[in-house]
C-alpha cells in the first residue's frame, strides 16, 4: 500500500518539476523546495483519494464522451491544489516555439485558465509515461 503511493509521489514530483522547467516561470514555488514538496504531496493525495470520487461524479459525462472528458479531473485536482497550497501558483507563460528539421511549432502565450489546462495536460502526459515505464 505504501510503495505504490511513494512511487506516485516521486513520479508526480518529477512531472511537476519537469513542467515547471518547461514553462519557464509559469509554475512557481514561492518557498522553493518546501512548497514544491507540499504541492507534490497534495497532488499525489488528490490523485489517489479525490480522483476516484470526481470520476464517479463525472461518470455519466465520461460515458457519453467515451472517456474523453477525463482530463477535467486532472484540471480540477490541479486547480484545487493551487488553492490549498500557499506559494504554489500557475501563472501566464510563453512557449518560445520549436523548430527542428523542417517541423515548426509556433510560439504561444498561455494565460489564466488555459495555463492551468496546459500544465495539467503536460503533467498528465509525463506522469502517465513514467507510470508506464515503472511497470
Amino acid at each position: 500500500m505504501i510503495r505504490p503511493f511513494l512511487r506516485s509521489v516521486f513520479i508526480t514530483g518529477f512531472a511537476l518539476w519537469a513542467v515547471s522547467e518547461l514553462s519557464r516561470g509559469g509554475v512557481t514555488f514561492a518557498s522553493g523546495f518546501t512548497t514544491f514538496a507540499i504541492a507534490t504531496l497534495a497532488l499525489s493525495v488528490g490523485n489517489h483519494f479525490i480522483r476516484p470520487l470526481i470520476n464517479v461524479l463525472l461518470l455519466p459525462v465520461n460515458l457519453i464522451t467515451l472517456g474523453a472528458f477525463r482530463w477535467v479531473t486532472n484540471v480540477i485536482i490541479l486547480y484545487v491544489v493551487t488553492l490549498i497550497v500557499p506559494g504554489f501558483s500557475i501563472a501566464f507563460f510563453d512557449f518560445q516555439g520549436l523548430s527542428w528539421q523542417g517541423i515548426t511549432i509556433p510560439a504561444f502565450y498561455f494565460s489564466g485558465f488555459v495555463a492551468i489546462l496546459v500544465v495539467s495536460f503536460l503533467t498528465s502526459i509525463i506522469s502517465s509515461f513514467l507510470f508506464w515505464l515503472s511497470r
